[in-house]
């Protein structure tokens, strides 16, 4: 993995493009719970990632990285 300084894009392998390309990362917070209880409690860190090239969006959850 490596990071282009000038636009801040992570070089990542992509399986659609087959190869190493652009990707722009983030980290989301994802509320996993469908009821309105409790969802403060269900919220979770997910690593997001778009490929610049495709467009093609991949998503980890961080817990389980």
């Amino acid at each position: 993995m490596s990071v282009d300084t000038a636009t801040g894009d992570v070089e990542e392998s992509c399986d659609n493009c087959a190869g190493t390309t652009p990707h722009q990362v983030q980290i989301k917070i994802r509320t996993e719970s469908d009821k309105n209880e409790n969802t403060e409690f269900s919220r979770e860190p997910y690593r997001v990632t778009e490929c610049m090239s495709c467009g093609q969006t991949t998503s980890q959850r961080m817990n389980n990285a």
